[in-house]
């Protein structure tokens, strides 16, 4: 068990907003409010990387740089250009969507050799790096196997899903990945994830970052709670 205080739980939300037709207006939005709330990250397409970056400098909230996003079907040089592209243009987080037509033809060595390639990339720059696997497409067994190979390469974090499919993060994939990877990587649930139960559930699964756009809802909920509790930390 262990006890988490507001500031704790906003320490675990990167602040999302992937919308194609998201504004510049919408990103300082999404920055102001990730300022105000101490969240951990803005999650963002790769493209404005650039302006999230610039509107959260000298502040210690990440711009996390989404890429292949969201099908992840491009091929691994182009995973590549974009990463470098965006932590050129200030992203400190990556997070990539892995080729899953390749998992599905059991092509485990291109997928290792993709994962391997874009976590050196982001290492060399000292910036995080999430593995995107997208679970509502994938069998247990895939699921598995892309974790595996996750335990082998390394990355900070793997990751359930774009929160794009046809559905999101589960507590029983959150459980089979983390028991997988153990303390060898971290595991964020995304999509989906709308209300503090929801929040609570991932992170007693096993999740240590949460994706979502309802952030601020989760922690003024959570922020009630445990005022009407009179408490100021929370066990889990």
């Amino acid at each position: 068990m262990s006890e988490y205080t507001i500031n704790d739980f906003a320490q675990m939300i990167d602040h999302t907003n992937l919308h194609a037709y998201a504004t510049d207006a919408d990103m300082k939005k999404l920055c102001n409010e990730a300022k105000k709330y101490h969240f951990k990250m803005v999650a963002i397409n790769q493209v404005q990387s650039k302006l999230c970056s610039e509107l959260l400098k000298e502040t210690d909230i990440d711009t996390g740089a989404a890429i292949a996003f969201p099908l992840g079907q491009t091929t691994i040089e182009a995973k590549e250009f974009e990463t470098k592209n965006a932590i050129a243009n200030g992203a400190n987080e990556i997070d990539y969507v892995i080729n899953i037509t390749e998992l599905k033809e059991k092509n485990y060595d291109y997928i290792e050799d993709e994962m391997t390639r874009i976590v050196k990339i982001c290492h060399d720059e000292e910036v995080l790096c999430k593995v995107i696997f997208e679970n509502p497409y994938l069998t247990k067994f895939e699921i598995k196997q892309v974790t595996l190979i996750a335990k082998r390469v390394r990355p900070d974090f793997i990751k359930t899903a774009t929160g794009f499919g046809p559905s999101g993060a589960t507590v029983e994939d959150v459980q089979l990945m983390k028991e997988i990877v153990g303390s060898s990587v971290y595991v964020k649930a995304a999509g989906g994830v709308r209300n503090s139960d929801d929040f609570l559930a991932m992170i007693k699964a096993g999740a240590c970052r949460i994706g979502t756009s309802s952030g601020i809802e989760i922690i003024d909920a959570l922020k009630k709670r445990m005022n009407d509790d009179g408490v100021k930390t929370m066990e889990l």
